[in-house]
């Protein structure tokens, strides 16, 4: 088997008692099949209140092209790991401190890592891939100033997800119902931060989950108005707004790309919604589709072909062919083992 991957499907079981990764193989016609198990040599974690999304967050495992490597938070233990990957098999190299309390999301671009931490006010930090291994860079650590939730508001709470824009110039942190704020860092050549984040606000939204189409706008899961929205980012961290449409579901809170469609995962309703976009951003509401209890995080292949989505409530990943026109149609679902309310997913 040749290095990096070979369809697989990565899923993180986020179980408190220890952290694992399931690998699966991608059929041609787009079904799982289990190929092994893997510890993160790190713990899952459980944010009150949370019931089908117990990190709260997207984005909790990522791929790296350069050097063929997975990571994956350990919100438990404050830790996260790093994994070669050779087709669909897995070889733990390295576990390294988060910076922070309760890492939720990761992401990766050109062997920069940033991780989010959602406790104590939240926190970000950032890494250099060297050689398959991460190294801290110095004075990446920022301090997101969040209010910090003292009782079962915490799963609402806290930040949602970090991601780079697709050139890897900027990075974004959305805080969900603490601030209801976007807030954007600008990146420098050698992933050094901006000292501050272009803070934008809206209000009433909670922005959740996030991705970019092909034309690297942003396209936003608003958890307090139940709705998907697109942005222009500026240069200058400002974001434009360019459309908003309700999902009419409860607990929209996740969003994945597929080819020109986008679907939130609404987990209070325990479906999909799916929407298409025309070039200039402006968005189109193309239906609901039903999913196993607690949808959460999701993720297509590199094609668009398929999409699989992880149901919480009992550690599900339900397999979708998407249509020529953004229609879902069931194809199969497996079980995650020791994965109830495990969330993180990565396809390639």
């Amino acid at each position: 088997v040749p290095g990096g991957p070979q369809r697989a499907l990565f899923v993180q079981t986020d179980n408190p008692s220890g952290n694992r990764v399931a690998v699966y193989q991608r059929a041609p016609d787009g079904t799982l099949t289990l190929a092994g198990s893997y510890a993160t040599g790190g713990l899952g974690g459980v944010l009150k209140g949370s019931v089908a999304d117990h990190l709260s967050s997207q984005g909790s495992m990522a791929y790296g092209q350069r050097g063929s490597l997975l990571y994956v938070v350990n919100a438990g233990s404050n830790t996260l790991s790093v994994f070669s990957v050779r087709g669909d098999e897995l070889s733990l190299r390295q576990v390294v401190s988060s910076g922070g309390v309760f890492p939720v999301s990761v992401t990766v671009h050109n062997g920069v890592v940033y991780v989010l931490n959602a406790m104590d006010g939240g926190s970000i930090q950032g890494y250099f891939s060297v050689l398959g291994y991460l190294i801290p860079i110095a004075g990446s650590n920022r301090l997101l100033g969040l209010t910090i939730p003292n009782d079962t508001t915490q799963f609402t709470h806290t930040p949602g997800q970090i991601a780079f824009t697709p050139q890897g110039s900027q990075l974004i942190v959305t805080t969900k119902l603490n601030l209801s704020d976007i807030d954007v860092y600008s990146v420098g050549p050698f992933g050094n931060l901006s000292p501050e984040a272009v803070v934008n606000s809206e209000p009433g939204t909670g922005p959740f989950g996030v991705s970019f189409d092909q034309a690297g706008r942003l396209v936003v899961a608003d958890v307090g108005d139940g709705s998907l929205a697109s942005y222009s980012v500026n240069p200058n961290g400002t974001l434009a707004p360019i459309d908003s449409v309700a999902t009419t579901q409860a607990a929209t809170c996740w969003v994945a790309v597929a080819g020109r469609f986008f679907y939130t995962s609404n987990a209070g309703s325990s479906s999909l919604t799916g929407f298409a976009e025309s070039l200039s951003g402006q968005l189109s509401f193309l239906g609901d589709t039903s999913t196993d209890p607690g949808t959460v995080d999701a993720s297509s292949t590199p094609s668009g072909t398929y999409l699989y989505v992880r149901t919480g409530v009992e550690g599900i990943v339900d397999e979708f062919r998407v249509g020529e026109n953004g229609s879902l149609t069931k194809i199969g679902s497996v079980t995650v083992a020791t994965a109830v309310g495990g969330e993180g997913i990565v396809v390639t």
